[in-house]
């Protein structure tokens, strides 16, 4: 003790840098690095101290820090603090360039981890993040000290040809760094060509850039076809079928065997039809009524059969499981299934004999169901509908099929009424269709409107889906293996930072449990027609929980279904294919199948219907960006939808189209990000900008490489005669 008392007195002789500040330079070092080995001059180096005082100082410090056992000495005379260092496995979100977020299952909320501390990581990798020690009020900090798995090796980017090299630039706006190309590696790409590149080497020198080589010329950035083809090739979607499955998909005979009819219900007497959008090639539902003669109707749900003709196991089964789901872009669709199968012979098109997979119901007038009836049929569809058509006969009551198809109409309202009396939640989100010339070119952009023939279909379709989940369900209270599709609760956070954007509108949602989902259809009602309306249904569902698949029979929270399951589109989605089976399975008296492999189908199915959403997500964004570069100055009102520290997401009220206001644009002040209450606020004028607020926006600058639209505030001072200038809020 006596040896630690002489260098407490050491540090009062030396009047230099306090005792308590070098302690906190030094633990602070220890802190942030747990696990690391120090040397003393590495100490002194890290800690920035630079008198010869100090230094003096700084090693009494760290030898009292050893004595009293805050730190450990080793036997080669380093330090490394006492904590263990703690690492964990996730996924890198790389929202910009100064930092990104380690998403992880093992931590309660995501790592904050600067660029320069992700070793060379991108996002989407899987990496081993070390934890830092958190500071107080500090989001959890980390730093990447392994990857463990690349996500991607081929990019999709405008390359820019140099005299002496080139570099690919990502249209990932979440890849924040360029690809090196030698000349040589570059094949005929020319400059501004989008292309494939493919990463040979992740560093690339100095700068750090990874070395690639052009793999595919997708043609010349801007165009049409190079753009959608960049976003499937981005999104990994496939451009077309293998030979050898198109060839085994023509190998299935369009004739039904005379025995197979035999072994179903037959309801090509019945009257039956489908109705669909006017486009539509692939028909994979048909409704089908019948007046009995106690006053009730006989309903079927009429399902493409597609696992009659898509064995387990077999090429057709195997592309379908890797696609898992139709992908809708803007101006052509990526089918699950080969055209030999989506249009044609799975497709319940009218004046031909289809097998299909049904749930039949007995309805009262009154929308209470008596009886139901799962089994296979087939069926002879006597017209096909566009849904336009459907709500001619809904409005007039006249035309071919009018009574069938309001009597239809007149039950879906009933059922609705029930679902939302139960606590269902009515959101129909504002969709968007593009007006296109010949050459994919947008001409104009109009919101898709959904009327009640759309939700005649829709609610007979989770009639279906629900009866078919509650009765494997129900043969044994839950224990059989099923693909369900299921909603949690929202998070109470979310749902809270939800209710105080709605406040500004003027909306009020009740917290109360129990009483949000009749809240939020109170607010849903409240806002159709107005301004607010899109953004607000938009952050609502972005409150709630993703649906999914799984084989845990859940209950669905935003239908208020005990159970619910996907089966009236196996055309376009797997899961489908899978409860086909699985329901035969048990009308079978099999017994219950090993979970393990469902549940790696539907966790591997909810991430392909992500990246599809993703990608009809980007393919609208891209013409969205598209039409917007053609009304550049012209003023638009929008309804401010984001803020961020370096800009201002507004929604374009008559386009649906996003952009922002960059801060660096506005220079009628000074402005800074207020993070408690999502909003600007100018420094010398102490206007405040937030959530909510109307505003008047042009467009001034549009990058469809990026998929971005720059946007400026703008006051109309004049309604014949426009002026456009930054405005002062």
């Amino acid at each position: 003790m006596a040896k630690k008392k002489s260098r407490g007195n050491k540090f009062k002789a030396k009047k230099t840098l306090s005792v308590e500040f070098i302690q906190q330079k030094i633990r602070q070092l220890f802190e942030t690095n747990p696990g690391q080995t120090f040397s003393i001059r590495q100490i002194i180096n890290k800690t920035g101290i630079r008198d010869l005082q100090s230094k003096e100082l700084a090693f009494n410090v760290v030898m009292d820090m050893a004595d009293d056992n805050e730190i450990l000495k080793l036997r080669n005379n380093s330090f490394r603090s006492k904590a263990e260092a703690v690492s964990i496995v996730g996924r890198v979100d790389h929202v910009n360039k100064r930092f990104a977020y380690v998403i992880s299952e093992d931590a309660e909320e995501d790592i904050w981890v600067k660029t320069e501390d992700l070793k060379s990581a991108i996002d989407g990798d899987i990496v081993s993040v070390q934890l830092k020690a958190s500071r107080n009020g500090k989001k959890v900090e980390g730093k990447v000290i392994d990857i463990v798995e690349r996500k991607k090796k081929e990019f999709v980017g405008r390359i820019e040809i140099m005299p002496r090299y080139a570099f690919v630039v990502p249209d990932n706006r979440k890849i924040h760094i360029d690809v090196f190309v030698y000349p040589e590696k570059i094949g005929k790409a020319k400059h501004n060509d989008k292309v494939i590149v493919k990463i040979k080497e992740w560093h690339g020198g100095s700068n750090k850039n990874p070395i690639g080589e052009v793999k595919e010329i997708l043609g010349k950035a801007g165009e049409n076809e190079t753009e959608i083809h960049s976003i499937m090739a981005e999104f990994d979607l496939p451009f077309r079928f293998p030979s050898h499955i198109e060839q085994e998909a023509e190998k299935i005979p369009e004739l039904i065997e005379e025995d197979e009819i035999k072994k179903r219900k037959d309801f090509r007497k019945t009257t039956t039809f489908t109705i669909d959008p006017v486009d539509a090639k692939d028909f994979d539902d048909a409704i089908s009524l019948k007046k009995l003669k106690n006053g009730n109707f006989e309903i079927g749900v009429h399902i493409a059969d597609v696992s009659h003709y898509v064995k387990p196991g077999s090429i057709l089964d195997k592309e379908a499981v890797e696609r898992a789901t139709s992908v809708y872009l803007v101006d052509r669709t990526i089918p699950m299934l080969p055209e030999k199968l989506s249009n044609g012979v799975c497709s319940l098109r009218p004046n031909e004999d289809k097998l299909t997979f049904a749930a039949v119901f007995e309805i009262t007038p009154e929308a209470e169901i008596k009886k139901h009836w799962f089994g296979r049929t087939v069926i002879h569809s006597d017209r096909r509908f566009a849904y336009e058509e459907a709500q001619e006969r809904i409005e007039s009551n006249e035309g071919d099929f009018a009574k069938e198809i309001n009597t239809l109409n007149a039950l879906a309202k009933l059922f609705k009424k029930q679902r939302f009396a139960k606590g269902a939640i009515n959101f129909e989100t504002v969709e968007v269709k593009f007006q296109l010339d010949e050459n994919g070119k947008p001409l104009g952009i109009i919101p898709r409107e959904r009327k009640d023939a759309h939700k005649l279909v829709e609610e007979f379709m989770l009639l279906a889906n629900k009866y078919v989940a509650e009765h494997v369900f129900g043969l044994h209270k839950g224990e059989d293996t099923f693909v369900y599709r299921t909603h949690d609760a929202p998070d109470p956070e979310k749902l809270e930072a939800f209710s105080k954007f709605a406040v500004r509108f003027g909306h009020k949602l009740n917290m109360v449990p129990g009483k949000v989902s009749s809240s939020l259809n109170t607010l849903m009602d409240d806002i159709k027609g107005k301004p607010e309306q899109n953004v607000l249904e938009s952050l609502a569902i972005r409150s709630m929980a993703k649906a999914k698949y799984t084989t845990d029979p859940k209950m669905h929270f935003g239908l208020a279904f005990p159970h619910y399951t996907h089966f009236t589109s196996p055309i376009r989605r797997y899961p489908d294919v899978m409860v086909h089976r699985l329901l035969q399975h048990y009308i079978d008296k099999q017994k219950s199948p090993d979970p393990k492999e469902y549940n790696e189908l539907c966790l591997h199915s909810s991430e392909r219907e992500k990246r599809a959403a993703d990608a009809e997500r980007a393919s609208i964004k891209y013409k969205q960006v598209e039409f917007m570069a053609s009304v550049e100055n012209k003023p638009f009102e929008g309804i401010v939808s984001g803020i961020t520290e370096w800009g201002v997401f507004v929604e374009i009220t008559e386009t649906k189209c996003e952009g922002m206001v960059r801060i660096s644009d506005m220079d009628d002040d000074y402005y800074e990000y207020d993070d408690k209450n999502y909003c600007l606020v100018g420094k010398r004028n102490r206007k405040v900008i937030t959530l909510g607020d109307k505003v008047t926006v042009v467009v001034i600058k549009t990058d469809i490489n990026r998929r971005t639209i720059d946007l400026e505030f703008v006051e109309v001072e004049n309604e014949d005669e426009p002026e456009y200038r930054h405005i002062s809020f």
